[in-house]
């Protein structure tokens, strides 16, 4: 199941999504996180929804992506919400039994949470797919070039973003395989005991951890042999430029953002 989980690869493509200005991109993402977050009623997150799947269509990304993403998550979705359903009591009550009580709020509240959380990771998945590391780093250093003024590390930073995002696909693939490895050798992953589940995941973690040090110990050989110096003296392959999709798209995000928010205000 780990092997599905593509969060952080980048599929080229030409589409319209893949076109725009990293940096406006970036923005966007975080506005329509906000655009989510915003009220705690279900109708104020229509506009994020329906800027997620006007997004998505921009795309041109096959559905299944983000369904393999999903996947190993609906376990913990559908027990959280199980949890909200269960503890929360307040609101009209729907039934009733004994200790349970299914309530109105109760039943809001696991809803919400679940469009949320589905609709947080479709639609941040959507920035690394259609954007490649360097235009990440690129963009993350380019936002946050005026924290240099203050001495902060900004292209350090974006750099570490931008490796991190890369080698989650690379260490979900790893553990993966010390998961096969693990059960030639008898390991009881298939135990329904959670003791046996979480002794098994020791003879996983470790053998993880190594292996991630000693790629990141590799990559910085690979990084000095290279001359790499930071940030000092180096120049862009591409320049980034705004175009007016950049700020069509922007403009967009900002007039849902700001319907989510007078809607919140005012209902």
């Amino acid at each position: 199941m780990l092997k599905d989980i593509t969060i952080g690869q980048y599929f080229p493509g030409d589409s319209f999504l893949h076109r725009l200005d990293p940096r406006f991109k970036i923005v966007m993402t975080l506005l329509y996180i906000a655009m989510l977050f915003m009220g705690n009623e279900l109708y104020s997150l229509l506009f994020g929804v329906v800027y997620c799947i006007l997004a998505f269509s921009l795309s041109k990304l096959s559905i299944k992506l983000f369904g393999k993403n999903i996947k190993p998550l609906l376990p913990i979705l559908l027990i959280t919400a199980v949890l909200d359903i269960f503890f929360i009591r307040e609101g009209t009550v729907y039934f009733q039994a004994g200790f349970f009580k299914l309530t109105e709020d109760g039943v809001f509240t696991a809803i919400r949470m679940i469009v949320r959380i589905l609709f947080l990771i479709i639609g941040s998945s959507l920035l690394t797919y259609t954007t490649s590391p360097i235009q990440l780093t690129d963009a993350i250093e380019r936002l946050l070039s005026p924290l240099k003024k203050l001495h902060f590390p900004v292209h350090s930073f974006a750099m570490m973003m931008s490796i991190a995002l890369r080698f989650i696909p690379t260490l979900m693939d790893e553990t993966d395989k010390i998961i096969a490895a693990q059960k030639a050798r008898g390991a009881g992953f298939d135990s329904s005991k959670l003791k046996d589940k979480a002794k098994a995941l020791v003879p996983v973690l470790i053998p993880l951890f190594v292996s991630a040090f000693r790629r990141a110990e590799e990559l910085a050989t690979a990084m000095e042999c290279r001359c790499y110096r930071g940030d000092v003296g180096r120049t862009k392959m591409k320049s980034m430029s705004a175009g007016r999709n950049d700020f069509i798209a922007l403009t967009v995000t900002i007039l849902m953002l700001g319907a989510a928010i007078v809607t919140t205000v005012l209902f």
